[in-house]
C-alpha cells in the first residue's frame, strides 16, 4: 500500500543523513524504523499484560511485601 509521509525539514535531513551513513535509501531506513517501532510497541504491550497478570494474581502478597 502506498502512503505519503510528511516530515519536517529537520526530520527529512536527519533521515537523509542516516540513509547516507548506512548506504541505503531514505525509504529503506524509514521502513526499518517503522518495523522496529511496531516490534518494540508489541513487546511493551506483552510486558504490560504480564505485569497486570502478576499484580492482579499476587496483589495480597505484594501488599504484604510492601508493608515489611
Amino acid at each position: 500500500m502506498a502512503m505519503t509521509l510528511r516530515l519536517t525539514d529537520e526530520e527529512t535531513e536527519a533521515l537523509r543523513a542516516e540513509a547516507e551513513r548506512e548506504a541505503r535509501s531514505m525509504q529503506e531506513v524509514a521502513r526499518a524504523a517503522v518495523r522496529e517501532y511496531v516490534a518494540r510497541r508489541g513487546n511493551a504491550r506483552l510486558v504490560d499484560d504480564e505485569l497486570q497478570y502478576v499484580v492482579t494474581t499476587y496483589a495480597e502478597a505484594l501488599r504484604r511485601l510492601g508493608e515489611s
